[in-house]
């Protein structure tokens, strides 16, 4: 197994860490990483330290199983991607799509023609507000989703 530290470097080498470190996926990854381990420290690797921090991290994830609701909600604000152990479909998860506490989009940018529109007339943009996404059994990504009251009190919860 290659240490973190030359994990790092080599990937150091493909990209300009020192301008950009991280795009904001590996941004939403490490801020998420750091929030599942609070008590280990950065240093001067911030890469480095994410490479050998996940052995650990798969350790905590143990901890991750058995959430509530709630502690799912959380998680998904964090970043992470949440699913039941009950749930009948393979491969179905949840991920909130959009930042918190939403995002200026252009009316250009609109799927809906009714949104673009409505944009356009306010200024030519509009506020779209974070919403719960589910990736379903049969692969399609599902905008809006909301909870039954079964999956509100369950406590199967996990991150995956």
């Amino acid at each position: 197994m290659v240490d973190g530290t030359e994990q790092a470097k080599g990937f150091r080498r493909e990209r300009d860490l020192d301008a950009n470190p991280y795009r904001p996926d590996e941004q939403r990854a490490a801020d998420a990483l750091l929030r599942q381990l609070p008590d280990v420290g950065t240093g001067d690797d911030p890469l480095g330290f994410l490479v050998a921090s996940w052995e650990q991290f798969v350790v905590d994830r143990k901890a991750t199983r058995g959430l509530t609701f709630g502690q799912a909600i959380e998680q998904l604000k964090a970043g992470a991607r949440v699913a039941r152990d009950g749930w009948n479909g393979k491969g179905m998860w949840l991920s909130l799509s959009g930042p918190l506490p939403g995002r200026e989009i252009a009316f250009e940018n609109f799927w809906s023609s009714n949104n673009a529109e409505y944009a356009r007339a306010n200024g030519g943009s509009a506020t779209v507000l974070p919403c719960i996404t589910m990736k379903t059994a049969t692969g399609e990504i599902l905008m809006g989703w909301l909870a039954s009251q079964t999956d509100m009190l369950a406590e199967d919860w996990c991150v995956v």
